[in-house]
């Protein structure tokens, strides 16, 4: 069994995975114990999380599925139910579920009776190699994403993949843009591997890969003081992109808008930190291979742009750009102007 360690707690992969998770629940003698899912797991993975772990007596906790419920209205309604079940402070919530069922699973459990302990099963990819590590609870505010939430241990975080088969190829794809960020800002050989070769999504080497260069990063810094902000690759446009879409029909998945933004960002890392235009180029088109084109019209670019205040990276009213000098090589808190940012959407519509 493959087991890495965090500051405070493991993230385990591979075989006996459950028999940690069974024997730690029992040596920790909780006085109740929820599962945490949304309609989607609840459906899809429960069964399949309730057959590999020994007899454990349990209550459910539904969340709505979707980024668009990850708010306070769904917050209380979790909340009210806990303190309805009688929930205590022995008690354990286990989330099993995508980003949005982690992030918000954590930041219950950190507020529910000043914090209550809990563990995360991931079952999408993308909850695999980010949601569910690194310590960040969170929900959105209004359309504006991540605006609320703590940092709060898991006591630990089993991955299994087993769970990849409940999911389509475009959940597949959304996972991997995290995947293919980890690679740029890590090390020259990943990013190399990735370009060059058929993605097998579902490949444990690849996700324990992944999973180590950000548990690495939040190891020397979990509170995003300095190096733990290249982890935000691609991310100050991304999630304004995904913010501007939850509003409209045309809604994108997480690394939809993720992998927009990475190209965004490496255009602006040219301008501003000297970064190749070829591997500008590399990366532009592996985005384009795998996601679709979306298109922006003027107005669009503005609004993005106006969402772009809000992002957690920002101080003194600047907006600040994590950004890339090289492979493996990310600087920080570079201040971006809009005629910039707009270039960097004229060159990826290009």
């Amino acid at each position: 069994m493959k087991e890495i360690k965090s500051e405070n707690y493991s993230i385990y992969l591979h075989s006996n995975k459950y028999d940690k998770l069974f024997n730690f629940i029992k040596s920790e003698n909780y006085s109740k114990i929820f599962i945490h899912l949304d309609s989607n797991t609840k459906n899809l993975c429960l069964d399949v999380f309730l057959n590999q772990i020994d007899k454990i007596v349990y209550k459910t906790l539904v969340s709505k599925a979707g980024e668009q419920h990850k708010n306070i209205k769904s917050c209380l309604s979790l909340w009210n139910s806990l303190s309805k079940l009688k929930a205590d402070r022995k008690s354990l919530i286990i989330n099993l579920g995508g980003g949005v069922v982690c992030d918000m699973g954590g930041f219950i459990a950190s507020t529910f009776k000043r914090g209550i302990d809990y563990i995360n099963i991931p079952t999408t990819l993308l909850s695999m190699v980010d949601a569910s590590l690194g310590s960040k609870t969170g929900i959105d505010l209004g359309v504006l994403k991540n605006q609320i939430g703590t940092f709060y241990d898991p006591k630990m975080v089993i991955i299994d993949t087993l769970y990849l088969k409940t999911l389509c190829d475009k959940e597949l794809l959304s996972g991997y843009a995290e995947i293919f960020k980890h690679s740029i800002i890590s090390n020259t050989n990943t990013f190399n591997l990735l370009i060059s070769n058929d993605l097998n999504l579902k490949s444990i080497n690849i996700i324990k890969e992944s999973i180590e260069i950000k548990n690495n990063i939040v190891l020397i810094d979990k509170r995003e003081t300095k190096e733990r902000k290249a982890l935000n690759y691609g991310h100050t446009l991304g999630h304004a992109i995904e913010s501007y879409f939850l509003k409209s029909e045309k809604q994108l998945l997480h690394g939809e808008a993720i992998s927009i933004g990475i190209v965004l960002a490496s255009f602006i890392s040219v301008k501003k930190a000297g970064l190749s235009k070829d591997i500008l180029e590399k990366i532009k088109n592996h985005v384009l291979k795998i996601y679709k084109k979306i298109s922006f019209l003027e107005n669009d670019i503005q609004e993005i742009l106006k969402l772009l205040v809000h992002d957690k990276k920002n101080s003194h009213e600047r907006i600040n750009f994590v950004l890339i000098k090289n492979i493996g090589v990310p600087v920080y808190d570079i201040e971006v102007n809009n005629d910039l940012i707009i270039k960097a959407f004229k060159y990826y519509s290009s």
